[in-house]
């Protein structure tokens, strides 16, 4: 069958078709990104503004548009931290649906957690034992943990790169003093966590690493995908820890044209590296494997396996219910 999945986020409306059948790994399709950039119209009561949304209904009805010339069996249609921590949320579901004649599940951060966990899992195959999960989006950053498909520990924290830049870092670039202002709140975040939900889980055999942020700092530092395996290269602390001078330094327009960095992400990929290499800090984690694999990409294998008769109901809703 062949299906559709709309992920809502902080920085893009994405758009992944895929064709998928139980017992088959997902083939992608058709892959687009409309550019949001969320964090930047929330006023300061943490409410998004008119022209965001707007443009959020602008790039779902393209996605949408997308999915009729294609031609899908069913479709997924989430949303995760930028709108679920909006101060209006449920005001700019109802316009989406409204206007868009999309309804939006709105994923909570340790949905994601869970989810992003599957695909991880699915990726590594079970021979990674246990895993520690790091996943940094726009508007939050999911730790998680376990040995199965589902983790047995997760948080979700407030601390995405989108976010932390503007809270933090929003001269362009960043003053000494803000980035450690980062670092301090983010290390006590960290810490709290460490010590509060994970301390009794064992050491991991593979800590992981998730999203668009981790793979542009990966590609930046470890260099391009193994030409003969196409692995990832992995995440070191030590390369992220040299190269951060030099991103501090850097306007976010000059960051976009580093290897491996989109245009949505140069503006706060400096929040991003100061977050992850906190967190790989404070869980003493010296290397990060890089999964291709996170939530979209356990969404859908989620919804493989309730058509196979396992696992969790799926994210889903009529296809007709989509298209107008």
């Amino acid at each position: 069958m062949r299906l559709g999945v709309i992920d809502v986020g902080s920085n893009t409306v994405h758009l992944l078709v895929v064709d998928a059948h139980p017992g088959a790994s997902p083939v992608p399709y058709h892959s687009q990104r409309s550019v949001l950039r969320l964090m930047r119209y929330l006023d300061d009561d943490g409410a998004i503004v008119e022209e965001g949304i707007e443009r959020i209904i602008l790039a779902i009805r393209d996605a949408v548009q997308m999915v009729a010339e294609i031609g899908v069996d069913d479709m997924i249609a989430t949303a995760t931290s930028a709108i679920r921590e909006a101060a209006n949320g449920d005001e700019v579901l109802a316009r989406i649906e409204r206007e868009a004649g999309v309804t939006l599940r709105v994923l909570s951060g340790e949905d994601e957690a869970r989810i992003t966990m599957l695909a991880v899992r699915r990726w590594l195959g079970w021979s990674a034992g246990e895993i520690l999960l790091f996943d940094i989006g726009g508007g939050s950053f999911e730790i998680a943990q376990g040995a199965d498909e589902y983790p047995d520990v997760q948080v979700s924290l407030p601390l995405g790169a989108g976010r932390s830049t503007i809270h933090f870092l929003a001269e362009d670039p960043p003053s000494r003093e803000a980035v450690s202002a980062l670092r301090a709140h983010a290390r006590a975040e960290f810490t709290r966590v460490r010590d509060e939900i994970f301390a009794d889980r064992p050491r991991p055999k593979r800590v992981v690493g998730t999203s668009k942020t981790i793979r542009s700092l990966a590609r930046l530092i470890g260099g391009p995908p193994d030409p003969v395996t196409g692995d990832l290269a992995p995440l070191h602390y030590v390369g992220l820890r040299e190269w951060e001078p030099s991103l501090r330094e850097m306007p976010g327009s000059v960051r976009e044209y580093l290897p491996g960095v989109t245009p949505e992400r140069g503006y706060q990929l400096m929040a991003g590296a100061v977050v992850v290499r906190t967190a790989m800090k404070v869980f003493g984690v010296e290397t990060l494997t890089i999964s291709p694999w996170a939530l979209r990409e356990g969404i859908v294998l989620r919804y493989i396996d309730a058509l196979d008769g396992r696992g969790a109901e799926p994210v889903t809703q009529p296809v007709q219910t989509l298209i107008r």
